[in-house]
């Protein structure tokens, strides 16, 4: 092999070397690096959302479902996955706008907009029907979501210590026994 041809094959090779580093860093680690989008989702901020919602569950963050979701949820107050919600006209509106303002669509983290993509069109009412949240959820026995420390696989603080902060890194987790 000639010396010239030696050096191109090394330039290619170390090319796709970089190529490759650079792609894996970025394929679905939340790092937060430029147009990929910020490491964490919002921290909830509607004092209504939080008092309303929050008493009986976690606050989700707006960002880990779409604003058509967000709607949906609304619409179904009164029978709220089989529990009677009552919430009075100005707080729903107050709710309703602070969720679909700042929805998936509307974020810039990361896992929000991966969760958007994942969706591709289809409205869901449960974060846990989002296909990129199965995806992250699958190695995990269905057993374990029915433990008694976490309930269900909706009791997102359960097991993602920082979640109230939006950061729901896996390095975060720590599944209750």
């Amino acid at each position: 092999m000639t010396k010239q041809r030696t050096m191109i094959l090394c330039t290619i090779f170390f090319s796709l070397l970089i190529l490759s580093v650079s792609s894996d860093s970025f394929a679905d680690k939340d790092k937060g690096h430029g147009e990929q989008g910020e490491k964490y989702l919002a921290p909830v901020t509607n004092a209504a959302y939080k008092q309303e919602c929050g008493a009986c569950h976690f606050a989700y963050q707006p960002g880990l479902l779409p604003s058509d979701s967000w709607g949906k949820l609304l619409a179904q107050l009164p029978s709220h996955f089989g529990e009677e919600v009552s919430i009075d006209d100005a707080a729903v509106k107050d709710i309703g706008t602070y969720l679909t303002a700042n929805g998936a669509e509307q974020s810039s983290s990361k896992r929000s907009r991966k969760i958007y993509r994942s969706l591709k069109g289809v409205t869901p009412t449960r974060i846990t029907e989002a296909p990129y949240i199965i995806e992250k959820h699958r190695k995990i026995e269905a057993n374990v979501f029915n433990l008694e420390a976490i309930g269900s696989r909706a009791n997102c603080i359960a097991c993602h210590t920082t979640a109230e902060q939006g950061n729901y890194d896996d390095g975060n987790v720590k599944i209750p026994r």
